[in-house]
């Protein structure tokens, strides 16, 4: 196969496997309807976006982590260590230096 053909290959996976790493990143775990609506209910919060969405794990039990923008610009933290059933969350202050 000539150099140009196979460059053309390439760079055609590659563009494939990038827009399905993409696509995955895009789109949300599960567990973060259970956070927003556990905001909702206890800080009448309606989640407009996730950011630092994290999952983990320590000493052998699963994390789970994000922050909440609420529509009113409150931010949340939320997170989670298996087996508990519900989110810790915590109020997003203006911090000073």
């Amino acid at each position: 196969m000539p150099t140009h053909s196979r460059s053309i290959v390439l760079s055609a996976a590659l563009l494939i496997a990038f827009s399905a790493s993409a696509h995955a990143q895009s789109s949300d775990p599960a567990w973060l309807d259970n956070l927003s609506s556990q905001l909702a209910v206890q800080e009448d919060c309606a989640v407009e976006y996730y950011l630092n969405i994290r999952e983990g794990n320590l000493a052998g039990r699963l994390t789970f982590e994000a922050r909440a923008q609420c529509a009113d610009g409150r931010q949340f933290d939320g997170s989670l260590i298996e087996p508990a059933e519900e989110f810790t969350i915590s109020e997003c202050g203006v911090q000073v230096c």
